[in-house]
């Protein structure tokens, strides 16, 4: 199979929210309500219902309220800069991709306590009455600036800035590096994967070993904003309109009464969307029983459009199988690959010359599994008009609000950054813009399919030692003279 025609062979298997069926007629959806007690009701499918659920505002880390409440206490609550970075890339990692912007605007928009947890925290036994009173009006009132979404990022630049009173700043820390932290993971994990197969069909196949029904959805979004073509994740196609993509399990095999009926059953239930799974028994043995069928089903003007491959040593079977198909005439048939991949088994099956035409990534994706977590950080920069700096060992932070200058070479591709205060001015493009004022977006939130396209500009303008998947040489970030000028005003102001 050639690469190229990914799309080609398996746009049919396209399926998104404005053609899919099942919905009800009023395009409502179903809601169950919880703890099982049977009853239902209807939602109308709105815009609003397709986007996050409401995060708690509980859903932090104590710390936060006990630095609320002293703060309360002691009517600390002047404008605080914060902002979100990362102190380090993975050892095997020469870039990160900015995702998750959209969830925490989403998130900031939204934020507020309920009754029921006022109540809570009214009778837990921590908070006095005045402070959690307090609570019941806060809103976030601040501003926002940070990188667009699918932009390349490197250590120390800030990916967003917070400016805001003190408390609103400082109690959405845990959720907003929880949001950033994850989707930035997965997608640079996934922009590895596109870069190891540039023209091979890609799909997410990760959510039900996902570390939670959250993150499943989550890195769904973020590996297509990285450049992924499609999911299997259902929700994540209505509420981002991804592509969706599937094929059949092996239980569907072992559940006809053999393995030919079930190919013959599941292509004439679906004659325009049909992969078919042929590792369950003997792969070579299910290729040639395809042989026969494709010709019965082209009869019926129904064509097998694909078999995927599941286990074993893909590039041989994927070679055998595409012989069995070749000699039979079935050139058309194509091979989808799946079964513990990662960015460096499908750089090895691309280089090999397996003829595959496309491959599901999981496990090893949504969790990035060779290095599931980020040294990432949401720091005080400014407290009331004056710049903060952490001096601590290892973990020093460069103070005052910033901005990130890139340089471009005569080819169009990433030469360096500087990183300098927010009103200095560096060689390049400033890459930081305004997303939120007075806790309102300043415009409304892109396509996801806009951000994906974004996403590929800036892959394509990675520098060469940046696209391999062992980088030996860091991309330069240089500390502009203003930047370390104002740390050492810092720090002696501070001894």
């Amino acid at each position: 199979m050639h690469s190229g025609a990914r799309h080609r062979a398996f746009a049919p298997q396209l399926t998104t929210v404005r053609d899919a069926e099942g919905l009800d007629a009023d395009c409502s959806t179903i809601v169950r309500q919880p703890r099982g007690y049977g009853i239902t009701r209807r939602r109308p499918l709105t815009l609003e219902s397709q986007t996050m659920s409401e995060t708690s505002a509980l859903l932090t880390d104590l710390y936060q309220l006990t630095m609320l409440q002293a703060y309360f206490d002691q009517g600390m609550n002047d404008k605080a800069v914060f902002e979100f970075f990362v102190r380090e890339l993975p050892a095997t990692r020469g870039f990160l991709l900015a995702a998750g912007l959209e969830q925490v605007l989403e998130y900031l928009e939204t934020l507020r306590f309920n009754d029921a947890e006022l109540t809570w925290l009214a009778r837990c036994g921590r908070f006095h009455p005045r402070f959690v009173a307090s609570l019941a009006e806060l809103r976030f009132t601040g501003d926002v600036v940070a990188l667009p979404e699918g932009s390349v990022f490197f250590p120390n630049e800030p990916i967003l800035r917070v400016v805001a009173p003190l408390r609103e700043a400082q109690l959405v820390e845990t959720r907003i590096i929880n949001l950033l932290q994850f989707q930035s993971l997965i997608a640079a994990k996934a922009a590895r994967v596109r870069l190891a197969a540039p023209h091979h069909l890609l799909v997410d196949f990760g959510l039900r070993r996902a570390h939670g029904a959250e993150a499943g959805l989550l890195s769904a979004r973020a590996s297509y904003l990285a450049g992924f073509d499609g999911t299997a994740t259902v929700l994540a196609g209505m509420r981002w309109d991804i592509p969706l993509y599937g094929t059949m399990a092996h239980s569907f095999i072992q559940a006809a009464a053999d393995e030919r009926i079930a190919f013959e059953h599941f292509a004439r239930s679906h004659p325009q969307v049909n992969t078919l799974l042929i590792d369950t028994y003997d792969t070579e043995a299910a290729a040639r029983a395809i042989v026969p069928l494709a010709r019965t089903l082209a009869a019926d003007g129904i064509q097998i459009r694909a078999v995927r491959l599941d286990s074993g040593d893909l590039a041989t079977l994927a070679r055998r199988v595409r012989q069995i198909l070749d000699e039979a005439g079935l050139a058309s048939i194509e091979i989808f690959a799946s079964g513990g991949l990662d960015e460096y088994a499908i750089a090895e099956l691309v280089a090999s010359g397996a003829p595959i035409s496309g491959f599901g990534i999981g496990t090893r994706m949504n969790t990035s599994a060779d290095q599931p977590y980020l040294e990432c950080v949401y720091k005080l920069q400014e407290y009331a008009g004056a710049p903060r700096r952490k001096r601590s060992e290892g973990k020093a932070t460069w103070p005052g609000r910033k901005q990130i200058w890139r340089r471009y070479d005569a080819d169009g591709r990433m030469a360096g950054d500087t990183l300098t205060l927010e009103h200095d001015v560096a060689p390049g493009e400033a890459l930081l813009t305004p997303v939120m004022s007075a806790g309102k977006r300043l415009a409304p939130a892109p396509p996801l399919a806009a951000v994906r396209a974004f996403a590929a500009e800036e892959l394509r303008r990675l520098p060469e030692a940046l696209r391999t998947l062992t980088p030996e040489t860091p991309y330069p970030v240089t500390i502009a003279p203003a930047l370390a000028e104002l740390a050492r005003t810092v720090d002696e102001q501070t001894r």
